[in-house]
């Protein structure tokens, strides 16, 4: 990837969270912190306004919008690709949401491109062994995390074959043998609980809020409690 290339890369980043740091651009291209650097020198003093926070990283100042963004060949393919996964995951609320985003990025690309996406649409196509476990909840899930809104669930335990009804907390979701799972902190039992999404019976987004930890990391959790 050419200088102007990345650089236009790394705008297009910055827009893609509220704040980037430079570790990340690094790590993006395989570039030295000092480049990053030098980058984003170039783009202040083009005239974009990026900000910094000391310690935390760069940002675009608010208000400050890129035009619409072109969408290449290869990153068309690689949405097809994800349509497939998608289309066998299991939670239904996901591949609608999918299916929405896929239509809107496929009325932007150009026409040649169209036709090459309806070809390999046609030629794709993923193998899943086993059952698949069905859900509704993940869509409502995520907003709840982002928002950090308390979940009322009626609940079936597979272990006990019984149904209760819960109030938790959910911090993380993550996909494993062929099921959803959502990592909660349950207020019934006090404790962190996983919640499969297919043994939900029903679920309701309340508007009551809980204290979102920012010390929860998944992949720690991963470590200390599925080993």
């Amino acid at each position: 990837m050419n200088r102007l290339s990345r650089i236009t890369a790394i705008l297009i980043q910055l827009q893609s969270k509220r704040i980037i740091t430079a570790k990340e651009i690094a790590q993006r291209f395989e570039i030295s912190l000092r480049t990053v650097y030098r980058d984003i020198k170039t783009l202040q003093e083009a005239g974009v306004p990026i900000g910094a926070e000391n310690g935390v990283g760069y940002y675009l100042v608010r208000g400050y919008t890129l035009p619409p963004v072109a969408v290449t060949e290869e990153e068309a393919n690689a949405l097809i690709i994800s349509e497939q996964f998608i289309k066998r995951q299991g939670d239904r609320s996901l591949t609608k949401n999918f299916e929405s985003l896929l239509f809107k990025i496929k009325s932007i690309v150009k026409s040649y491109q169209k036709d090459n996406i309806a070809l390999l649409e046609k030629r794709t196509d993923t193998v899943v062994k086993g059952r698949v476990y069905e859900s509704d909840w993940l869509s409502d899930i995520q907003k709840a995390i982002a928002h950090a809104f308390i979940l009322a669930i009626t609940y079936h335990s597979a272990n006990k074959d019984e149904i209760t009804n819960r109030k938790i907390e959910p911090l993380a979701i993550y996909f494993t043998n062929n099921a959803w799972i959502v990592i909660a902190h349950c207020q019934f039992r006090n404790d962190l609980r996983e919640f499969r999404l297919d043994r939900i019976q029903q679920l309701q987004v309340t508007q009551e809020t809980f204290e979102l930890p920012v010390e929860f990391d998944i992949q720690k959790y991963f470590k200390r409690f599925q080993t």
